[in-house]
């Protein structure tokens, strides 16, 4: 499955109060509410997960698995993400954590973490090699890079072509466990435990990558209380399993991966809005002199991640505690057989959803008809037309999404003139009538046209008059 827009964040209808708490954190301003619900536009929606942790009605949901994924394999081996340890209080071995996994049910466990020093070690590699593309991007968060797919074109050629730690973990441990049980790849089951709705995206619908070798995704916050129980016992004989150092476990927090390239010549910025800025900077030249620049969407890095339990400026402080007693390094670049398991292997292409027009003249025509509304608009970004500003609206109504009326301050102001108008048509009429119940009549015609004429102009049936042209549009189509 390789959907070009596949989400695992969606909507539950049924929760959602039509608030609009989530479309003023949408950072790309992928949602909109009409109609009293919201509704995600998923050309525009990267899975950053800020919907997810603002929504105060729980009514964004996640596509996740759950543990039972594991009767679907004959052999099964866990990938912890380096920010799962750090979701638990007084962890000082981390070979206890990774053999609760085996009390769990899993047959093996391999350390994302571990990959994670792979992917240091070809980074460093690379960026000497490629000064011509400085500063390298981090393409370790996938909702980085789908933002740079959609928003930044002139940055592709900067991102660090490499897999991801979760990827090549799942391709190591495949290869692992093929080799020991000798069953085939299909029976054999790869299941990561995340921390962000992100990475369960990037499974199903990778980017730099034609499949995910991953098969299963398990949110860490669903997995830590069964986790709990099987850490007590573990405690008492913990199997000597882990095979990372201090540079895989920091990869769970913000500036981590940055630290291990070895270098003081980079950038490591963290939470959605911070990166934004920071690739605004660097596409407009305003960022020189670097090599390497880390970009984090959770704040804090995946520490921060929607899927976990832990405050993320506590488990930071937890996760440099446990390093504190690590060596720096423990897996090596030899671990690995070919390119294939760290490079991608498909080139990353710019989609341009946010485009206004079909072509540069029609784009400068409606970003001229963008700017004329804008000084119709009050500016006030409130909100209340279902989207999060003023030129967000002015965009929706240029590509046939909206209707200025959708803005209630123009609403009032249209219903007001309305109004008056009748007000005095009616007067005028009225006055030269004699017969009273004639004049009533019109009266009452004045007020109900009157009236169909506001319900018209009602942003909601604007809404069910957009949905039933669009419905009636898709079905003409399916007849073509």
């Amino acid at each position: 499955m390789n959907e070009k827009f596949f989400h695992s964040v969606y909507l539950d209808r049924d929760l959602c109060k039509g608030c609009i708490n989530c479309i003023k954190r949408c950072p790309t301003e992928a949602i909109r509410v009409h109609d009293g619900k919201a509704h995600i536009t998923g050309e525009f929606c990267i899975d950053c997960g800020e919907c997810v942790r603002i929504c105060t009605h729980h009514a964004k949901k996640i596509r996740i698995d759950k543990l039972d994924i594991l009767k679907n394999y004959q052999y099964t081996v866990a990938l912890p993400a380096p920010s799962l340890c750090a979701q638990f209080n007084n962890l000082y071995d981390i070979n206890i954590l990774l053999t609760a996994f085996i009390y769990l049910g899993f047959d093996d466990v391999y350390e994302v973490g571990a990959a994670a020093e792979l992917v240091s070690e070809a980074s460093r590699d690379y960026v000497q090699k490629h000064q011509e593309q400085w500063p390298l991007i981090s393409t370790a968060c996938p909702t980085i890079v789908r933002m740079i797919r959609v928003r930044f074109p002139n940055l592709i050629s900067h991102m660090l072509p490499l897999n991801p730690p979760i990827e090549v973990a799942a391709t190591l441990a495949r290869k692992t466990a093929m080799k020991k049980t000798g069953l085939p790849a299909d029976q054999i089951g790869i299941i990561f435990i995340s921390p962000c709705p992100s990475k369960a995206t990037y499974v199903k619908a990778p980017l730099g990558k034609d499949h995910s070798e991953v098969d299963g995704v398990l949110a860490a916050k669903d997995v830590y209380p069964l986790l709990l129980p099987h850490m007590k016992e573990a405690e008492k004989a913990p199997m000597p399993l882990s095979k990372a150092g201090k540079i895989g476990i920091s990869w769970g927090n913000s500036g981590g991966e940055a630290g291990g390239m070895y270098t003081s010549s980079y950038l490591a910025a963290d939470g959605i809005d911070n990166c934004i800025k920071v690739l605004e900077d660097l596409e407009d030249e305003k960022i020189e002199g670097l090599q390497f620049i880390e970009l984090d969407a959770c704040s804090g890095g995946c520490v921060g991640g929607v899927l976990n339990v832990e405050n993320p400026y506590v488990a930071r402080a937890k996760l440099q505690n446990i390093n504190k007693y690590l060596p720096v390094s423990v897996s090596r670049i030899e671990d690995t057989e070919e390119d294939g398991e760290l490079f991608w292997n498909s080139v990353v292409e710019y989609e341009p959803v946010f485009r206004i027009g079909t072509d540069m003249m029609d784009s400068i025509r409606k970003m001229r008809r963008i700017d004329e509304l804008l000084e119709e608009f009050p500016g006030l970004d409130c909100g209340s037309c279902g989207a999060p500003t003023c030129r967000a609206l002015a965009e929706d109504i240029v590509r046939g999404q909206a209707e200025k009326t959708d803005c209630v301050h123009i609403l009032r102001d249209h219903i007001h003139q309305l109004s008056q108008n009748y007000k005095l048509h009616a007067r005028e009429d009225i006055l030269g009538i004699e017969d009273p119940n004639t004049g009533i009549n019109v009266l009452l015609h004045y007020v109900d046209t009157l009236t169909k004429e506001i319900a018209r102009l009602d942003p909601k049936n604007n809404a069910h008059m957009r949905a039933s042209e669009q419905k009636e549009e898709a079905a003409d189509n399916d007849r073509k």
